[in-house]
């Protein structure tokens, strides 16, 4: 097997030219308008602003960082802005049911004007309608109807008392009220007085006295009807004069809003109430202290209580809007999202109306777009199943949470629904998307348009100059200072670094946008107006160090040697593997040393990590894969009589994933052939059933990880990395790592193979078998196979002395 070289220098970063960018700084470059390298999302975010069908609300799923708020608020608010301007929505008193508020749509910008000119209305009528009831002709009319009511009281008492006066009996007032009594010569006879005369005139006062009281109780049944006719001929009266003040009044008002026949409705509901109503508008004078502070508390509240069923709630107000809204709520509460009826406290008491109702994000959205973050809705109560209701009904129904469940044990307000027409856009990460689409059978129904941002773009010479030109106008919006082309060339560098593969940049741009303000600072604090190269690289180091605690304690343990990891020598079954680990938004490689025990056994191989589940299933898989590539290779005629055991030496935590498996495996090999391992190398990569290496990811933070602890120890030109070859493409590597591999004092070397990988890590050949399959005796290979064979052997003669009872 032909032997494998490291890898040269130009494989392990690849740079991009400023010169090849085309420009000195990036005040020279045109800005961009779309987001880079999100096409697919583009089009779907056209297709979902374009298409108006039931359901086709739109989900943007993508990791954080993507640009998505920034792309679909701008692609939104250039459809909004050639959309027509949706109407205004007002709420108004339902003089009929007052628990049941009606909804007003109005013209867009015409809201406001009517509840003006509503305010305004009433202001004239609390001082028309006094002024009128004071006036001399209501006086001298309603002096008629009193002295009319009096005149026929005083008539019928009267009538009573002249003919009690005729039978000598007096009509007298006490505090029980009215009463009649015997008189002789003008004066009212005591009960010792009556008890002397003679008996057949005490018979006959008996009998008239009883006659009158027939006759005042029947005037006094008559007593409440008169007083029910004075009060309506008031009433007719008080509703006359009110008709004459308030008539041309809410004309002058009508002909404000004789195109819109249902508010001509409310203003004719508003002005037969005002006619109803009229002493309302009469000034109050407090009898008491008490009344005297409930006057006040209702001017406080907004007036008299009764006057406030005449304003006009103003829901949503377009009287400065140029296109359709679109509404970005960061906070969907329930309240926030459909709308809340507020309350004040009164006396001990909380009150509300049709004016205390708030709209929510929906109704201000209502006829354009609304902008949610997914997440946000899912973990606020009830937010999520009345925003599905709302989409569902095409209405927003204002209600309190309780109404919603039916647990509301008091009156509330009923809010007449207001019709829907928005589209809503969810933004959020695509476990979210994918965890909906499973779990809840709305939401495919609702939100049928998927616009999925890419994290990771093509990294051509196109995309490249896009790429600047994209930096370029993140720093203008901004208002950094400009960036010359060596620090958008090391930006580029660091995009490819960050999605860690040499063929694409990141889309992620939020971080990018991080690196230019770091950037800018560092510049402004070294006095400078154009940004460069040197000021990236010092934000970005700037960043590790902020984040690199945890590594440096831990190489800090390496070479203390607490951690046990060797790199030089050889040992038999003993290998370094690579991990990576993740803190935040901070990963690095750390060397673990991975070690293999032998023994005769039935085939097992024993994941320790996974015996005392610290091993996660893929991480277990990749275990169990050595099996069949040892049974595969070496055991197809024979049972393999191999008791295995696989360990993370010094590993506390939890083991996942299969980046492991080829260094699991050539520690196997190694405990099997007694060849030791050299431990200048380091390992990663997993491996296939029939020995291929395959493709991990770290695997720039593996290599720096085994690079670090080499470097503090004393690099010597024997130390390296095997890495997958089809990882190389991945390779951004730190400058130092670079600078060392060209001076050959690390290597990475690309391995393909098992056999390659065991080749490098012993120095021994691996071996290729024969026409027969056999494997030569001196190579690893041949090794293993008569190691095993030998375990084999050793079983069978086991099993024989077991049968025959030895």
């Amino acid at each position: 097997m032909a032997p494998i070289d490291p890898l040269p220098t130009a494989a392990l970063y690849r740079r991009c030219d400023p010169a090849r960018l085309g420009f000195r700084t990036t005040d020279e470059l045109e800005t961009m308008s779309n987001s880079l390298g999100q096409a697919r999302a583009l089009d779907s975010i056209r297709f979902g602003v374009g298409i108006r069908c039931k359901g086709y609300n739109m989900f943007a799923l993508g990791p954080p960082g993507t640009g998505k708020h920034t792309m679909v608020r701008a692609h939104l608010d250039e459809a909004a802005a050639a959309a027509p301007v949706p109407s205004d929505w007002c709420y108004v008193n339902n003089f009929a049911e007052p628990h049941k508020p009606k909804a007003l749509e109005m013209p867009p910008g015409r809201g406001r004007p009517y509840r003006d000119d509503m305010a305004r209305l009433v202001e004239e009528l609390r001082a028309a309608i006094p002024a009128t009831f004071e006036g001399e002709d209501y006086r001298a009319r309603r002096e008629m109807l009193d002295a009319q009511f009096k005149e026929a009281h005083e008539a019928a008492f009267n009538a009573v008392q002249e003919r009690a006066r005729e039978r000598h009996v007096a009509l007298i007032r006490t505090p029980m009220g009215l009463a009649l009594a015997p008189m002789r010569d003008g004066e009212v006879l005591s009960p010792e007085e009556f008890r002397k005369l003679p008996e057949p005139d005490q018979e006959r006062t008996r009998k008239d006295i009883a006659e009158l009281e027939t006759q005042l109780q029947e005037v006094m049944r008559k007593v409440p009807q008169w007083e029910r006719d004075h009060r309506e001929q008031v009433r007719e009266l008080n509703q006359e004069m009110t008709e004459h003040v308030v008539g041309h009044l809410i004309e002058d008002v009508k002909k404000r809003y004789e195109d819109l026949p249902h508010v001509l409705a409310h203003i004719e509901d508003v002005r037969k109430d005002v006619v109803e109503n009229a002493q309302i508008f009469v000034a109050e004078e407090p009898q008491s202290p008490q009344q005297a502070a409930e006057i006040a508390m209702r001017r406080a509240t907004g007036g008299p209580a009764s006057f406030r069923r005449y304003q006009v709630n103003v829901l949503v107000d377009r009287a400065e809007a140029t296109g359709a809204p679109v509404i970005y709520e960061d906070h969907p509460t329930h309240p926030n999202l459909i709308g809340r009826i507020e309350h004040i406290a009164q006396f001990g008491t909380l009150m509300t109306d049709f004016n205390l109702i708030k709209p929510g994000a929906l109704l201000r959205a209502n006829g354009g777009y609304l902008i949610l973050d997914a997440l946000k809705v899912l973990t606020q109560p009830f937010a999520w199943d009345e925003l599905k209701r709302a989409l569902k009904s095409y209405e927003v129904r204002i209600e309190p949470v309780a109404e919603s469940l039916g647990l509301g044990a008091t009156v509330s307000l009923q809010p007449e629904a207001i019709p829907l027409d928005v589209k809503v856009v969810l933004l959020g990460d695509r476990r979210i998307y994918y965890l909906l689409s499973e779990a809840d059978p709305d939401f495919p129904e609702l939100f049928k348009v998927a616009v999925d941002f890419d994290d990771v773009v093509d990294r051509t010479d196109e995309t490249t100059r896009d790429y600047a030109r994209m930096i370029a106008t993140m720093a203008k919006r901004d208002g950094l200072k400009p960036l010359d082309a060596g620090a958008v060339a090391r930006i580029v560098e660091h995009a490819a670094r960050m999605v860690g593969d040499s063929e694409r940049l990141s889309a992620r741009m939020r971080l990018v946008v991080d690196l230019l303000h770091e950037s800018h600072f560092w510049t402004g604090s070294e006095g400078r107006e154009v940004t460069t190269a040197v000021e990236v690289q010092r934000a970005i180091d700037a960043q590790i160090r902020r984040a690199d605690r945890i590594r440096e304690r831990v190489h800090e343990e390496i070479g203390r040697g607490t951690i046990l990891i060797d790199t030089d020598g050889a040992h038999v079954g003993q290998v370094n593997g690579l991990s990576v680990m993740q803190l935040g938004g901070f990963a690095f490689g750390q060397p673990t040393r991975i070690t293999a025990r032998v023994r005769l056994g039935r085939g097992e191989v024993t994941d320790i990590e996974r015996e005392v589940k610290l091993g996660g299933p893929l991480h277990s898989k990749g275990v169990l894969i050595l099996a069949g590539f040892l049974g595969e290779r070496f055991a197809r005629e024979r049972p393999l009589a191999l008791a295995a055991s696989l360990v993370f030496e010094q590993s506390y935590g939890g083991v996942e994933g299969d980046s492991a498996s080829c260094a699991e495996l050539y520690a196997l090999l190694s405990a099997l052939s007694g060849v030791p391992v050299r431990q200048c190398f380091a390992v990663t990569g997993s491996v296939n059933q029939m020995g291929r290496v395959q493709p991990i990811g770290g695997v720039n933070e593996k290599i720096e990880g085994f690079f670090d602890v080499c470097r503090a120890r004393g690099l010597t030109g024997a130390q390296g990395v095997l890495i997958p070859d089809t990882n190389v493409k991945h390779l951004m590597l730190r400058a130092d790592v670079v600078e060392a591999a060209d001076r050959g004092r690390f290597r990475i070397y690309p391995v393909a193979t098992i056999d390659q990988g065991i080749e490098l890590l012993t120095g021994v050949p691996a071996g290729v078998p024969d026409e027969a399959g056999v494997w030569p005796a001196d190579s690893i290979n041949g090794r293993v196979q008569a190691q095993l064979d030998a375990l084999a052997e050793k079983a069978r003669a086991f099993a024989d002395r077991s049968r025959n009872g030895k």
